[in-house]
């Protein structure tokens, strides 16, 4: 087998833009984002946002072919979101995309809708349990934004126990 390949040059900052794009999404339509969340079944979702109804969007960036090509996680996302999005740049292949899946596309800054995605409700006992995650882990990070020292400590005092 071969070694996989080097990312392309500039592969983490066209993720990051990317990233960035998406969060500035969610903001406009009303959303509250938090990147980089552990899901129950140990997978990581790029983005979580909360939606105005209460609901939950997962929304998983892909900096380019290769990046989604090498990735076949995502499906395990969805028992985890009412609704699944992608988030690439306009030079991302679109048509290698899932059709039932929402798609967000980035231009610098700004990122628009370019298809909605189905709806496949939660059942409560789940997104409960996911709000609960979601709280959590909003609610740490701001606390170690707050006051990073203290954070730090505490985390490596519960580490040790």
């Amino acid at each position: 087998m071969d070694a996989p390949a080097a990312p392309p040059a500039g592969w983490p900052e066209r993720t990051s833009g990317i990233c960035r794009a998406a969060m500035r999404f969610c903001a406009s339509r009303g959303w509250a984002p938090v990147t980089e969340v552990r899901l129950p079944n140990g997978r990581r979702a790029d983005i979580l946002a909360l939606l105005p109804d209460g609901g939950f969007a997962i929304i998983e960036v892909k900096s380019g072919a290769r990046d989604f090509l090498a990735d076949a996680k995502w499906p395990d996302y969805r028992d985890y979101c009412d609704a699944l999005y992608f988030a690439v740049d306009l030079d991302f292949p679109a048509d290698l995309l899932p059709a039932d899946a929402g798609l967000v596309v980035a231009d610098g800054l700004e990122a628009a809708l370019l298809r909605e995605a189905p709806r496949h409700p939660l059942a409560p006992a789940r997104r409960r349990a996911l709000l609960h995650r979601f709280a959590r882990q909003a609610a740490g990070r701001l606390a170690a934004v707050a006051d990073p020292t203290g954070f730090a400590e505490l985390r490596a005092a519960l580490r040790s126990e």
